[in-house]
Formats: C-alpha cells, sequence, structure tokens
C-alpha cells in the first residue's frame, strides 16, 4: 500500500499527495486501489449524512479532521496526476501537490513540477481542473496568485 504522498507503508492506502515517490504499484493495480478507496469514501458519506441533499456533496466528519488526504483522494480518483520526488527531495513529475492551508481546515493545492517542465504554463489550466473535480464533492476551491506570481487554490469545506 502506498503512504502519504506515494511511499510504501505497511498498513493501509494513502491517496498521493505530490509530496512523495510515485506509487510503487503497477498503474492499473494503482487505479483499483483509488477507485476502492473513493468508493469507501462514498459509503462513509453516505452512512454519516444527516442532513438534506446528496450525501455525496457533502464531506464526512473524518474529511474535514483529515482534509490533506480527503482532497489528495478526490484529486486522485478523478484521474487528475500527481507530483512526485525522489529520495532527495528532487520533482520528478508534473502534477497537484495538496498541502495544509494556512488556515484551520484549509488545503492549498498546487501545480508543480521538475524544473523545466513547463509546470508554470499549465498551472491555470490544470488547478482550474482540480476546482472542477472537488465542487461536486462539497469542496469549494478558490484560485489565488502567490509568491513569484504561481497560482495555487485554497480549498475548504463548501458552506
Amino acid at each position: 500500500m502506498a503512504a502519504e504522498g506515494g511511499a510504501e507503508r505497511p498498513g493501509g492506502f494513502e491517496a498521493a499527495t505530490g509530496d512523495g515517490r510515485p506509487p510503487a504499484s503497477a498503474p492499473r493495480e494503482r487505479a483499483a486501489e483509488v477507485r476502492i478507496a473513493f468508493e469507501g469514501l462514498l459509503q462513509i458519506r453516505r452512512l454519516t449524512h444527516t442532513g438534506p441533499g446528496d450525501p455525496a456533496a457533502v464531506p464526512a466528519p473524518w474529511e474535514l479532521r483529515r482534509p490533506v488526504r480527503a482532497v489528495a483522494l478526490a484529486l486522485e480518483a478523478a484521474s487528475l496526476a500527481a507530483s512526485a520526488v525522489d529520495a532527495s527531495g528532487e520533482r520528478t513529475a508534473t502534477g497537484y501537490r495538496v498541502t495544509p492551508g494556512e488556515r484551520e481546515g484549509t488545503v492549498r493545492v498546487e501545480w508543480l513540477g521538475p524544473h523545466g517542465s513547463g509546470a508554470a504554463r499549465q498551472e491555470e489550466r490544470a488547478l482550474t481542473e482540480c476546482a472542477a473535480a472537488l465542487a461536486p464533492l462539497g469542496w469549494e476551491a478558490l484560485l489565488y496568485r502567490g509568491p513569484r506570481r504561481r497560482r495555487f487554490l485554497e480549498v475548504e469545506p463548501a458552506p
């Protein structure tokens, strides 16, 4: 099973956050793991949902306690690419990176890649795709421009 960011960890599945090594499992096997984890997330939402409306559109309580994990799973389940790093910390793949946001309960999503990969030119389109994948799942993603004019999403549960 993959650990935070994609590194191996015994004991359970972890969605790729973009800060670890690429998942060790074959792409088809990884896709099956992601599908099972995401179906589990949707089942948890159905079982814990108490309000009106579609339970799939409201983050479950555990997601609110672990938003980085929940957002990373949603992005990976949408077949969006996660960035990755090697053992030395050098970026080896272009894709999303999910980290805790500045405020409690928020998440930051960036689009990063190896030096010279063109990730900066892709970020607006790619982050818009990330936001579109998160919206139907009850996450509000606002696009901002940060230091060095790089864009990022600030993600939080929708009101």
